[in-house]
């Protein structure tokens, strides 16, 4: 080793890395890193890794990083702990060696402090780099020469000592000179961009020059969450304006998320606009002040994808390639966490901003509902504030409950349209479940609130509600009537005759749970061979079938009831048995769609019939 005082520098020795490193830098820049925006990132992280060691082992030593971009260079300089020619040929060209093992250098107490962990250091630069020039002076050791590391991207580095004035003070500086192709990551204003994105909240003053220009801060500290406003007005504001260039939003409100004890500080800018509960968000993260990741999307729980967080850890584990968090037990507790801080922002609302609760709920109910699902405390406290389609209209299910002492609802979307206009008008109580999420909270209604009993609705029940129809005028239809269950028989369905509003539903096709579960396990023993058959009509159930309610009240029923023929008054039932059930959107079996496809043309049939016998004999000629 040279001593300080050396005049004239050594010969350069000659030596070959331990790996392949274009086969490394294919591994770096096509399967490690997302793009090749990140070598900004490892330079930072070395320069404030170095700086940090150099306060640990002198804590009153100035420390500064200076990065600078000209010529189609890109240069950083720090006044950190540096290097003796040992550790160059121990550090800088073994993958795998990290000058950050506090136990080789005595900096046991400083290592948590540090953003590297995998000791890929430098190489990883050359995703843009032809070439990397290291000028370092050690601090641990004050009479030792400066040295140069220069490597190739071919795979083979040089180290000699420089002369004292090379570099008379400790630290490091960092020159690349790019590979072609990669201009577009060096420009200035582009490495200006990166440095600001990756660094602007890393705890020590770091500046940015080109062209021997003057010096633009790269760092913003505090964060815009810590920083001290005028009032909670002014912060609001501040904030609106951080998420609005950050994720190009303005948001409808903010939480604040602080959890001292796991490290993490930050905020959560709520969505102003819906979004699909199956769409994870990105959030951004920041370890230790260097952002990790602008994609986080394990940090908050899933039923929170109508926030974009932006929070700083120190305690979170980074992935390999540092950028993203590594999913381990600390990272799912700071996520309960996370969500519990959510949680609390929605019950303070409710207690002491209901507008502002009934604002964020007209745009992100389904998240909130996702949430009470599994927090039955939280849902009973949303009763009063989450709207669910109901027959009475768009309402609360406390509302709906203080009207209706049973509350029965639909599984489907179509089906509730079907039944909706005449429960309503027939005054029973129905909300639809078809939704992402309602039927999960309908089933969890009575256990915060006991009075209530929620069922399913079935035929039974809807049948029941709807008027009955004189027994002197259903006794005047018995004939038709029979026609009418003989023919739809087969099908699994009864006839019923009610009167019900509207007059203009004609008919009405009602089925439940059971009912489709026998129509679907008849189709079964239909299809299958004799041994399967045998098996499936041992399971035939005794449950109600199916029904066609036919309505009174309608004239086109009471016009086919007087039909004198019985087969034309077979097919106008099956007309009305096929229509209720398109209306209904159940699916089709193939006997339903030939019931269908036979009924048409009967009543084609019988139509053309019709008009051929009343035509006068001219009009009969072809």
């Amino acid at each position: 080793m040279t001593s300080a005082g050396a005049a004239e520098a050594t010969p350069p020795e000659a030596n070959s890395f331990q790996v392949d490193l274009r086969g490394l830098v294919d591994l770096l820049s096509h399967h490690l890193y997302s793009s090749p925006r990140v070598y900004v990132r490892e330079l930072l992280q070395n320069a404030v890794d170095a700086v940090t060691a150099r306060q640990a082992l002198h804590p009153d030593a100035r420390v500064r990083i200076r990065l600078s971009s000209s010529a189609g260079t890109v240069s950083i300089e720090d006044s950190g702990i540096g290097l003796t020619a040992d550790e160059v040929h121990t550090l800088l060209a073994t993958i795998g060696r990290s000058s950050k093992r506090g136990g080789e250098h005595g900096l046991e107490s400083a290592r948590r402090e540090f953003l590297g962990q995998f000791g890929i250091g430098l190489l990883a630069c050359f995703v843009v780099a032809r070439e990397i020039r290291v000028v370092t002076r050690s601090a641990r050791t004050p009479d030792a020469a400066p040295v140069e590391w220069l490597a190739s991207d071919d795979g083979s580095y040089t180290v000699r000592t420089l002369p004292d004035e090379a570099r008379p003070e400790p630290g490091t500086t960092v020159h690349l000179e790019p590979r072609p192709g990669s201009e577009e990551w060096t420009r200035p204003d582009r490495v200006e961009e990166l440095a600001r994105d990756f660094g602007s909240l890393l705890p020590y003053d770091i500046a940015f020059s080109t062209d021997g220009g003057a010096e633009r801060p790269i760092t913003d500290r505090p964060a815009v969450w810590d920083r001290e406003h005028p009032s909670p007005a002014a912060r609001r504001v501040a904030l609106s304006g951080h998420c609005a260039k950050l994720f190009g939003f303005t948001p409808l409100d903010t939480i604040d998320l602080d959890l001292p004890v796991a490290g993490v500080r930050g905020v959560a800018y709520v969505l102003p606009e819906p979004t699909s509960p199956a769409h994870r968000a990105g959030h951004r993260t920041y370890l230790k002040g260097m952002l990790l990741t602008d994609r986080a999307d394990n940090l908050l729980p899933e039923w929170a994808f109508f926030v974009r967080a932006v929070v700083d850890t120190d305690t979170l584990r980074p992935t390999a390639s540092r950028e993203n968090l590594y999913d381990d037990e600390t990272l799912a507790a700071v996520r309960d966490a996370l969500g519990g801080a959510v949680r609390q922002w929605l019950a303070e609302l409710a207690a002491s901003d209901p507008q502002r609760l009934a604002s964020f709920l007209s745009v992100h109910h389904l998240g909130v509902k996702s949430l009470a699902r599994h927090d039955a405390e939280l849902f009973e406290l949303m009763l009063p504030w989450l709207p669910f389609e109901t027959s009475d209209g768009q309402l609360s299910l406390e509302e709906f409950a203080a009207a209706h002492g049973e509350v029965h609802f639909t599984r489907t979307v179509e089906e509730f349209r079907q039944i909706a206009p005449i429960a309503a008008a027939h005054g029973l109580g129905v909300v639809n479940a078809g939704y992402t999420y309602d039927a999960d909270l309908l089933a969890l209604l009575p256990t915060v609130r006991p009075a209530v009993k929620v069922t399913e609705l079935d035929a039974g029940a809807v049948t029941e509600r709807l008027d009955p129809v004189a027994t002197s005028a259903e006794l005047a239809l018995a004939s038709f009537l029979a026609t009418a269950r003989t023919r739809l028989d087969p099908h699994g369905c009864d006839v019923v005759l009610r009167a019900f509003q509207p007059v203009t539903v004609p008919a009405l096709f009602l089925d439940d749970r059971q009912a489709r579960h026998e129509r679907d396990r008849a189709t079964a023993q239909e299809n299958a061979d004799s041994l399967w058959s045998d098996i499936l009509g041992s399971l035939r159930n005794t449950a109600p079938r199916a029904r066609l309610v036919l309505n009174h009240n309608n004239p086109l029923i009471r016009r086919i009831a007087a039909l004198p023929d019985p087969e034309l008054t077979a097919t106008a039932v099956e007309s009305l048995y096929g229509q209720a059930l398109l209306m209904s959107q159940r699916p089709l079996r193939p006997a339903d769609t030939t019931l269908l496809n036979r009924a048409f043309l009967g009543l084609l049939e019988w139509a053309t019939h019709s008009a051929v016998q009343g035509a006068t004999p001219q009009e009969d000629q072809p």
